[in-house]
């Protein structure tokens, strides 16, 4: 079936052929724009993937109007300073506070989201079989409460995202997320963690969780191209129709890391935003609990 979605997502650019069809009558021309129903196809085989997608759209036009202004640096400080969920050294390879190296800026609840992975001293984040995921430093890692709240949503059911052979994303996932634990903090701070892996979620909704408690492994479920944690702060539960609050963190050891350019080629922060009671992270960081 990923093969097949892979070729539909194809041959509906056939359909850019057919263009002339709107100064000729030539019947080729025709046959060619026809080609444009393998796109109509391929959203039908990815409907959920391609719901959240119109969702997130949605957002990123209802999100500014009912949280303005959104969440800044300038006008937000968080009640509460997090620690890292994770145990041991990791390295930032998505996000920071500024738009320059937001994880993703527009879209407003991962726009102060992080992407953790674990990278070894030459730069490579797996060892071995690229298409194995236990190959990978970071899978299987324990995941932990950032700070202590109420689990609100578990979502726990997802497969495994296949690692595919060209570094995009699995075709058949079903949820962007994929397997995710959402916390609540205090009325306007959530925590989301996703791409967990199927299973190992050792909490359920409606249940107290304390800062650095083992609540999941690290997986690679939902949209990945590789076994990651996706780790962001939001004002609700919702993880489309949120916005994305500015994470102070605390009580971390923060480094440059080794050889990163050989995993990541993009520019890095040459000027990094400091606070004198919080801690803010960028890509390209190596980072732990104190």
């Amino acid at each position: 079936m990923r093969r097949f979605i892979k070729i539909v997502e194809k041959l509906k650019w056939l359909g850019l052929l057919g263009l002339p069809i709107f100064i000729s009558d030539n019947s080729i021309w025709k046959m060619l724009w026809l080609f444009w129903l393998f796109g109509i196809l391929e959203l039908l085989l990815k409907l959920p993937l391609t719901i959240q997608s119109f969702e997130q759209l949605l957002s990123m036009l209802i999100i500014p109007i009912i949280d303005n202004p959104l969440p800044s640096l300038e006008n937000y400080r968080g009640k509460i300073k997090y620690s890292l969920p994770l145990k041991g050294n990791w390295v930032v390879v998505n996000g920071g506070v500024t738009k320059d190296f937001s994880h993703s800026w527009s879209i407003n609840s991962q726009r102060y989201a992080y992407d953790f992975i674990k990278l070894d001293k030459n730069g490579k984040s797996y060892s071995g079989d690229k298409m194995n995921l236990n190959s990978y430093y970071c899978y299987n890692e324990d995941i932990l409460a950032p700070a202590d709240g109420l689990v609100v949503k578990v979502y726990n059911n997802q497969k495994y995202s296949s690692i595919m052979q060209n570094n995009g994303t699995d075709p058949l996932i079903k949820h962007l997320a994929g397997n995710h634990i959402v916390i609540k903090h205090n009325n306007n701070e959530y925590s989301f963690l996703a791409h967990l892996k199927q299973n190992s979620i050792t909490v359920k909704e409606n249940e107290e969780v304390k800062r650095g408690q083992k609540i999941a492994l690290c997986g690679n479920s939902g949209n990945t191209t590789e076994p990651h944690l996706h780790f962001q702060i939001q004002n609700r539960k919702s993880f489309i129709f949120s916005s994305g609050i500015p994470i102070c963190f605390k009580d971390l050891e923060i480094a440059d890391t080794v050889n990163y350019n050989v995993y990541d080629d993009r520019a890095l922060p040459k000027e990094k935003t400091y606070n004198d009671s919080c801690q803010y992270i960028y890509r390209a960081q190596t980072v732990s609990n104190k």
